[in-house]
């Protein structure tokens, strides 16, 4: 007798090979019969999937579950989009190895980088496995219901090893050191070591990862050599010219230590048509020359959402803006915004954006829209421009934004939509090229600002049923044996006798992105942004079903671990 029998699907094995039917069968959370028929079979649990896809389940290359796989071992909303393994410990942030007198540093540094809630990250994060990896990977792993390969960051060994001194070159010693731990790391499980070029701790001070020499990431990409595991990197994205130097960076790195690289995110823009063009052109030449270089695409335009009453990365760059939204109360907020000095201030941040081009939609506060309110009395604004409504109110978009704030006592919500990937034809060739890796889904981060996940569902809906770009087979096989086979999860990814159960079934048709809803299950009530989904029917992970659309999130549901190298 089977666990769990899969019949009358249409299989999709993940290989890029045509789909066919057949039924597929389940025991001690392995792949056991894959379209042999199976009609006369006995099983614990048997799904129908007349008119389904059965593929295997999806892998997320890029996220930041790191904090809240502590607190939520469904890892929502990943699961039920079809999602049944992450990586984690992306740029250069993990939970360990973190020192005790280290843990409030590197927490305000993750709270920053990831916009996550202070009262939500000192709720659900208890610590309870010390200080080292090993010990990480242990305690979390005991109760979980996805697979997550964790990554170690750059940042947090620099911390580990240089302590308060991490922002300044490591001396030869504590390079050695860091290579150490690093090593200690990897015998622990960790996939790989991930770095940035781009991000801010609390102070605005580079992280400690942008401190480091290229010799101190050389000696680290040495040590990662000696296992074949990934370097991640989270490049300049804003400027191709830049873009097109860590590509060399890395292909460098990659054929001087036999290690593959990913780099993340690679956007479409209209304003600079030709940027995706320099930048695949340099991964093919990294390829050509023997390196193994993996941009990462996000499949979906970002939706940002916020409030005045939390500190937001989209009013970082704006003058006087980052010190009032940094201050401690509520109180001190309002009076702020209130004072006629600081609000003059931060009206004239505004609108220097506000005299950008017009092709620089992403800032312009007037295409800011409303988005929730917190009072009957502006509920007629909701999914209005502030252009539009400041128009009939007889003021500027710029005031508008903190006219509508303090009404609803900072409890208005602004949305910019669809930023990035604005050409659907240019962004669906860019994912059919065969070295881009579809990843970057950010899940578990930037929590009330935008709606992650959804890309699974926005690859089949945009890409396969819309343009045409991919087809359904090819698709699948980019977020499954691709994305198990770049990061050398070879237990996963495919539909094959002998693998781990790792399933989605799916309606082809009509699996999307769903809507965006807030919710305040996090800790410490803090609201965030969930993307649904549509068109999934069961996930199943290690052969636990862990999620369906007729019971939704499976109570008790645990198949999810670790996935150590």
């Amino acid at each position: 007798m089977l666990d769990l029998i899969i019949r009358n699907g249409r299989i999709v094995d993940g290989t890029g090979l045509p789909a066919y039917r057949g039924d597929v069968g389940v025991a001690g959370g392995r792949l056991v019969s894959v379209g042999r028929s199976l009609e006369h079979a006995t099983a614990g649990r048997i799904i129908d999937a007349a008119g389904k896809v059965v593929s295997p389940g999806f892998i997320d290359p890029h996220t930041h579950y790191d904090a809240q796989m502590c607190f939520d071992p469904y890892l929502f909303p990943a699961i039920e989009h079809g999602v049944t393994s992450v990586v984690t410990g992306n740029c250069s942030l993990s939970l360990a190895p973190v020192r005790a007198t280290q843990r409030e540093d590197f927490s305000a540094m993750f709270r920053l980088i990831e916009e996550m809630p202070k009262a939500a990250f000192d709720t659900g994060v208890d610590w309870r496995w010390g200080e080292s990896f090993g010990g990480m990977v242990e305690a979390v792993g005991k109760d979980i219901a996805a697979n997550v390969a964790p990554l170690v960051g750059h940042s947090v060994l620099r911390l580990f090893v240089l302590g308060d001194n991490a922002r300044r070159a490591a001396t030869a010693d504590e390079v050695a050191r860091m290579c150490d731990v690093l090593r200690e790391c990897l015998d622990a499980g960790a996939v790989g070591l991930s770095t940035s070029f781009i991000d801010i701790d609390p102070s605005m001070h580079p992280v400690p990862s942008r401190w480091a020499p290229h010799a101190e990431l050389q000696a680290l990409c040495a040590v990662l050599g000696e296992k074949g595991r990934m370097l991640q990197v989270v490049h300049e994205f804003f400027d191709a010219g830049l873009t097109v130097s860590r590509i060399e960076m890395m292909a460098d790195l990659s054929r001087r230590y036999s290690i593959p690289t990913t780099l993340s995110p690679l956007f479409h823009n209209n304003t600079m048509p030709h940027a995706v063009t320099q930048v695949l052109e340099a991964v093919e030449r990294a390829w050509a020359s023997g390196a193994r270089v993996w941009p990462q695409v996000q499949t979906r335009p970002i939706d940002i959402s916020w409030t005045l009453a939390e500190r937001s990365l989209m009013f970082l760059v704006i003058p006087g803006w980052w010190p009032v939204l940094s201050l401690n109360t509520h109180a001190e907020k309002m009076e702020a915004f209130t004072d006629p000095l600081t609000r003059g201030s931060l009206v004239a941040g505004l609108n220097l954006l506000a005299d950008m081009p017009s092709s620089n939609l992403t800032l312009n506060p007037s295409s800011y829209v409303v988005r929730q309110v917190g009072s009957d009395r502006n509920r007629d604004l909701v999914g209005r421009t502030l252009g539009d409504i400041a128009v009939e109110r007889g003021t500027t978009p710029s005031e508008l934004l903190i006219d509508l704030s303090v009404e609803e006592d900072l409890q208005t919500w602004f949305m910019r939509a669809d930023i990035g990937h604005d050409n659907a034809e240019a962004v669906g060739a860019m994912l059919a090229h065969p070295f881009v890796h579809v990843g970057a889904s950010d899940g578990g981060a930037h929590v009330g600002s935008f709606a992650t996940f959804g890309d699974t569902g926005h690859l089949f809906s945009q890409y396969v049923r819309k343009t045409h770009s991919l087809r359904l087979e090819d698709a699948v096989k980019k977020i499954t044996l691709d994305t198990a086979t770049i990061w050398g999860l070879d237990d996963r990814g495919v539909l094959k006798e002998g693998k781990a159960a790792d399933i989605c079934v799916f309606d082809a048709d009509t699996i999307d992105r769903g809507p965006e809803v807030a919710s305040d299950d996090f800790p410490g009530d803090a609201i965030r942004w969930i993307r649904r989904q549509v068109g999934v029917h069961s996930v199943i992970v290690n052969g636990v079903e862990t999620w369906s659309a007729a019971e939704g999130y499976v109570a008790g549901a645990r198949g999810g671990r670790m996935i150590t190298r």
